[in-house]
């Protein structure tokens, strides 16, 4: 008994010495379909767009797996094989890039992949390139509930976003159709006024403004 006690106790320190996770921040997202909408026009849209994506993440406080990354950002960029969240047919393979924050250390910018491969579950599994750049992520009167969001990653990704209004409908029954691509506490849907890609890697670029296709939300990761 004395030794699986020992034994237990060293489990225990070893344990408490492992680097932990304790995280938050903001995400935005937009993709080139709509998201908010009924389904109708959602219908049309399946298979043809939807395919491709820029999103997210500033963290305002904390570490991922022991390494501080407070005040950094990293973006996500995808191209899937069909629409993405489509429950009816796979949207893979993907391919995507990550733009990390210029600012970070080579520790931290190792850290910034992690994190954001694990917040994206496999959408960024086959990163086919990585980018470093001055990334931002702010919002009006600096409340993600404000749902204008202005995400820059250099002269490579922007998206900009405000609420939906009235005018913006194109059914008369829109609903969230999709759900936001990453992990989130909370999210709203937004009208995206911007959503560019003009980086290298995926094949394509792209802008896809004038949609309801974009989320603004807030994360938090504890382990």
């Amino acid at each position: 008994m004395k030794i699986v006690g020992i034994l237990f106790s060293a489990a225990l320190a070893m344990g408490a010495s492992l680097p932990g996770t304790a995280i938050q921040g903001d995400y935005v997202e937009a993709r080139n379909a709509e998201v908010f909408v009924g389904p109708c026009y959602a219908n049309s849209e399946t298979g043809l767009v939807g395919d491709l994506a820029v999103f997210g993440w500033k963290i305002s406080k904390g570490s991922f797996e022991g390494v501080n990354l407070e005040g950094l950002s990293v973006v996500g960029v995808v191209k899937a094989s069909s629409t993405l969240g489509d429950t009816h047919h796979s949207s893979y393979p993907i391919k995507s890039i990550l733009i990390v924050d210029e600012k970070a250390s080579v520790e931290q910018r190792m850290a910034l992949r992690k994190f954001a491969q694990r917040m994206s579950n496999d959408l960024l599994s086959d990163v086919v390139r990585v980018d470093y750049a001055p990334v931002s992520l702010t919002f009006e009167n600096n409340s993600v509930h404000s749902m204008k969001a202005t995400l820059k990653a250099g002269e490579l990704a922007a998206i900009q976003t405000r609420a939906i209004n009235a005018g913006d409908k194109v059914c008369s029954h829109e609903e969230p159709w999709y759900e936001p691509l990453t992990k989130v506490d909370h999210a709203m849907p937004t009208f995206t006024i911007a959503n560019d890609f003009r980086g290298t890697g995926l094949g394509t670029t792209w802008k896809s403004p004038s949609k309801s296709s974009s989320f603004v939300g807030n994360f938090h990761l504890n382990d």
